[in-house]
């Protein structure tokens, strides 16, 4: 098979416009033909186009590969499921929910290895009541909210599926979100998304199918210990059991923070890491989609517009037609985040807007980021006596006064806001690069900083502040064989998947030692 990217397209073409530009371009009529993946090029706003990459079946590989320039031949890397090759008494244990403690147990079961998935908040099913509770009644349950709970914290968020990440799990991860329940396009989108909605009725679906197959689930039951010998791992220990465990995956999220302190207590060998804070900011998403778009910003083959951006401040996590939502997990603290719903067709655009800190901002201890996040998180709840978030007009951020309310851009986080002034919750430098980096977008985007943009924070946890030491061949903990430091919280991954992809990978690892025993 030959791969070749770069085909453009105009809007308006169809699947006939594509066979004729390929049977033309190859010498072959009615070629065949696959998408592998469709975006939009809108760098030029006259003639906004679909760029597509396509696969060839031919027999001439060699005549093709000489004839068009930029192909190639094309060897999909796939990932097939182990399976265990004798019966083991050694039950593996799952510590986590997310995306990659769930691919490690949906892996491990489809092996045969029975595991045992132990998540500290609810199923997904009762923790959309605890969100919807937070979101309406600012009730907040520290074990079951938008950061803890089945699915982990992607599971209210956008559902973004693209990554810089290239390993053989990537096509088997978006096939199984597939199987669960997404749809097709995401094997072929350019930027794969599933929103919260969708995602809510995949974890119950992924959480049947490992059931069916032998795993169990302990909900609310939050780790809180281990045993080891000979530094090998015998036993998880948690709020309501212990559990024996020779294999665990340690697949905690970014917001552990009482797991991360008792990790550290323990000897765990972790290190502080780099991470980023800011706000939200949120504007109207047909201004984005003009930005974006120009005078195709209407046409009814392009969804809402998203964007990205870098400068002293750079995007994340951008929710066209999105929500701005509370992410709390510790009583009197205000976190924030994006969300968004399959259909993407809220009336607002937000994103994370965000500013690199490190050691020089928060000091050297190894948990000193984690102590950061939750002063700032601590200070906007102070400052609002409430857990409605710190809210602000773009234009009065400018101008270093607080708003009185908003404008053009009404506020969709919740459970609700308060107007203030970020300049007295976010470090200066921090508000100082949001300044300078707007600017400078607006440069590029002109429009951008629309006066009443809302500014919503803080935003904290865009990753995890720490990561705990794995051997590099082996993924074991440094020091304690077994347990196996996995996904976002412990420093490994960005993003749902790369989170996932690493718990395909630890996953493997154990089916191949429990092969050897």
């Amino acid at each position: 098979m030959i791969k070749i990217d770069g085909i453009s397209m105009p809007l308006d073409a169809g699947n006939s416009d594509i066979q004729k530009k390929l049977d033309k371009l190859t010498g072959i009529k009615k070629v065949n033909y696959t998408i592998y993946k469709k975006a939009v090029d809108a760098r030029k706003k006259r003639d906004i186009r679909f760029v597509y990459s396509v696969i060839l079946n031919v027999e001439n590989e060699e005549e093709i590969l000489n004839k068009i320039s930029g192909s190639k031949r094309f060897l999909q890397e796939s990932f097939e499921y182990p399976r265990l090759t004798k019966k083991s008494e050694n039950r593996p244990v799952v510590i986590g929910t997310g995306p990659a403690g769930t691919f490690a147990a949906l892996c491990l079961a489809k092996a045969g290895a029975k595991p045992i998935i132990i998540e500290r908040g609810k199923r997904v099913e009762e923790r959309t009541i605890d969100v919807d509770l937070f979101f309406a009644e600012g009730k907040l349950n520290p074990n079951s909210n938008v950061q803890f709970g089945e699915g982990g914290a992607g599971t209210f968020s956008d559902g973004k599926l693209n990554t810089g990440v290239n390993n053989k799990y990537i096509r088997k991860i978006l096939e199984e979100y597939v199987a669960f329940g997404a749809d097709e396009g995401i094997l072929t989108d350019g930027k794969p998304h599933i929103g919260t909605d969708v995602l809510r009725k995949i974890a119950v679906n992924v959480r049947k199918e490992i059931e069916a197959l032998g795993g169990e689930y302990i909900f609310e039951s939050e780790f809180c210990n281990f045993e080891q010998k000979d530094n090998k791992l015998t036993c998880i220990i948690t709020k309501k059991d212990k559990v024996p465990a020779k294999y665990a995956v340690l697949a905690i999220g970014h917001s552990a923070r009482d797991t991360f302190d008792m990790l550290y207590s323990k000897g765990v060998p972790m290190i502080q890491k780099p991470f980023s804070v800011g706000v939200r900011i949120e504007h109207p998403q047909e201004l984005i989609n003009k930005l974006q778009y120009g005078n195709f910003a209407n046409h009814p083959a392009l969804k809402n517009a998203d964007y990205k951006f870098a400068t002293d401040c750079y995007s994340f996590c951008m929710c066209p037609g999105g929500f701005v939502v509370g992410a709390s997990s510790e009583e009197n603290s205000i976190v924030t985040n994006g969300m968004s719903y399959s259909k993407r067709d809220g009336e607002n655009a937000n994103s994370a807007l965000l500013v690199n800190v490190d050691s020089k901002d928060f000091g050297d201890g190894v948990l000193d980021g984690m102590y950061f996040q939750r002063e700032i998180e601590k200070k906007a709840y102070k400052i609002t006596g409430s857990y409605c978030a710190p809210c602000q007009r773009l234009e009065d951020f400018f101008a270093g006064r607080k708003s009185k309310s908003a404008g053009a851009v009404k506020p969709t986080y919740a459970p609700g806001v308060a107007y203030e002034n970020m300049e007295n919750i976010l470090p200066e430098k921090v508000c100082e690069k949001l300044k300078s980096g707007i600017i400078d977008i607006d440069r590029k985007a002109k429009g951008f900083n629309f006066p009443d943009s809302l500014l919503t924070g803080p935003e904290t946890r865009s990753s995890s502040p720490v990561r705990i030491i794995r051997d590099k061949d082996t993924f074991d903990s440094v020091g304690l064989t077994g347990l196996f430091p996995c996904g976002e919280g412990a420093g490994y991954a960005g993003g749902i998947m790369s989170a996932a992809s690493d718990g395909l990978r630890i996953a493997e690892e154990i089916i191949n030692r429990m092969n050897k025993e």
